[in-house]
């Protein structure tokens, strides 16, 4: 059907080969992550990789009790006033690993002595060169121009992460059954046609809280790429701040959800909606709670809530790529994009 969807069935078989081929690079690189012990974390990405570290603020916080910042790029280099990195852990997220702005944040830590880890597909790229330590994706080439495969397989690079450097057996267990979760998350792909006629006009809101706000972002930021709909991704917390003004009777509203503790401020804010008149929807791994089933599509893996941005993030993918066919958009060519973006 498209490049789009050939890729994002392809991710049950990267994760299930990320488990097999690559921990003895994950165990080495916790092992010397642990053995610095960082004061915290500093992350540099942009796109969908910021959405990954977006992930990592939440996992490493709650797993690994590390403070994880994310980078200001630009800081970097327009005006090359760079925060001091002594004492922190530097991480560098990019498919291409070309990202010129996400290289600079790596270099300055290099030049600064900190630890630097490169997550990148391309062992060959500028960023694996520079960085001290390198985990690379192994998703194998991906073409199309909205991220499908690398972004899900940064994801388990970072759980993977997080379990090195404090190991713990039920979340071992739980990291070898992505595989599987993922698959299931493939076959629900005609369910989402159910959803798909509430976006298809020229805006939604995508709500979510903690982990799975990086899923919400990446789910908006699918939605527009493919799709060309105006999506703006919150949290429930800070929806409530002031953005819910916004909505109108019939405006869309999906939300995204993994369980949790965050599980009940996502079905207060919805039913809030609901009295507004809104269309409210959901993609969910696990009980969806007192949403109406007609305008939910969901899983039930059995992951903890910290995994189960791997699941959401493929449910959001097909169900951005069954709105651009609906809407007749080529998915693979969204306008003005290319595949590599470098900025500065």
């Amino acid at each position: 059907m498209s490049r789009f969807r050939d890729e994002i069935g392809e991710q049950p078989g990267i994760a299930a080969n990320m488990l097999a081929r690559r921990r003895a690079t994950v165990d080495s690189i916790g092992a010397q992550i642990r053995d610095a012990g960082p004061r915290g974390f500093l992350i540099a990405a942009r796109g969908s990789s910021d959405h990954a570290a977006l992930y990592a603020k939440y996992l490493f916080g709650r797993r690994n009790r590390a403070l994880v910042s994310l980078a200001a790029p630009s800081l970097f280099t327009h005006y090359s006033s760079p925060p001091r990195l002594e004492g922190q852990c530097v991480i560098g997220i990019s498919q291409s690993g070309s990202s010129p702005d996400v290289i600079a944040v790596i270099e300055e830590a290099v030049r600064q002595g900190a630890l630097t880890v490169a997550l990148t597909n391309d062992a060959e790229s500028r960023l694996a060169g520079v960085a001290a330590l390198v985990f690379l994706l192994g998703a194998g080439p991906e073409l199309s121009v909205p991220a499908s495969k690398t972004y899900t397989a940064s994801l388990l690079a970072l759980a993977l992460l997080s379990q090195a450097i404090d190991p713990e057996p039920a979340f071992e267990q739980a990291l070898a059954q992505v595989p599987l979760a993922l698959s299931e998350a493939v076959v629900r792909e005609v369910e989402l046609d159910r959803l798909a006629p509430a976006l298809l006009g020229p805006r939604a809101i995508v709500l979510s809280r903690g982990f799975n706000l990086a899923t919400a972002e990446e789910v908006a930021l699918k939605l527009t790429e493919t799709s060309y709909i105006l999506a703006r991704a919150w949290s429930v917390a800070d929806f409530e701040h002031g953005p819910i003004a916004v909505v109108d009777e019939g405006f869309p509203v999906l939300f995204v959800g993994g369980g949790g503790p965050v599980a009940a401020d996502l079905g207060r804010t919805a039913r809030r909606l609901e009295g507004y008149g809104s269309r409210v929807i959901g993609i969910f791994d696990g009980k969806a709670g007192e949403f109406d089933r007609e305008g939910v599509v969901g899983i039930d893996s059995g992951l903890p809530e910290e995994l189960t941005p791997l699941t959401l993030a493929v449910l959001g993918q097909l169900l951005a790529h069954r709105v651009a066919l609906a809407r007749g958009i080529d998915p693979d060519r969204p306008r003005s994009l290319s595949k590599v973006t470098r900025t500065w």
